[in-house]
């Protein structure tokens, strides 16, 4: 079986000092989406965080020996699966980010901690289970 994706849009930022995850940034961005699925952003608001999965299009090809990784918050080496290493068999990424804006196709965000240029697959709402 083959799989295979195409980026729906790409992401910006002059940021130059990227945090290693979006759960401790607060660094800004914009997601470019092609015109094609703008339809696709409605009920998009400010707001809201979405969950942005993309494609780690800069990071170095998988070989088996990284199926162990020491993530550097760690200390210790862990299994790839259990970290957010860029590093994978499939490069892919997901970051839970808050929407500051909309306007057409262009999604300003914040607590990013992807690069620029990088290529978008896919967005989904960000959905918490009710507590009971």
């Amino acid at each position: 079986m083959q799989i295979t994706m195409s980026p729906i849009g790409y992401f910006y930022t002059d940021e130059t000092e990227i945090p290693r995850h979006w759960s401790i940034s607060d660094e800004k961005g914009r997601i470019v989406i092609d015109p094609q699925y703008m339809a696709g952003l409605k009920h998009i608001r400010a707001g809201q965080e979405i969950v942005v999965i993309f494609n780690f299009h800069k990071s170095d090809a998988f070989t088996k020996d990284l199926l162990m990784q020491t993530p550097p918050h760690k200390g210790q080496k862990t299994g790839v699966f259990s970290t957010c290493s860029p590093r994978r068999p499939n490069p892919v990424g997901f970051s839970v980010l808050s929407v500051t804006g909309i306007s057409g196709n262009v999604i300003d965000v914040s607590r990013i901690d992807m690069v620029d240029g990088t290529p978008i697959l896919d967005i989904k709402p960000h959905v918490t289970p009710p507590r009971s």
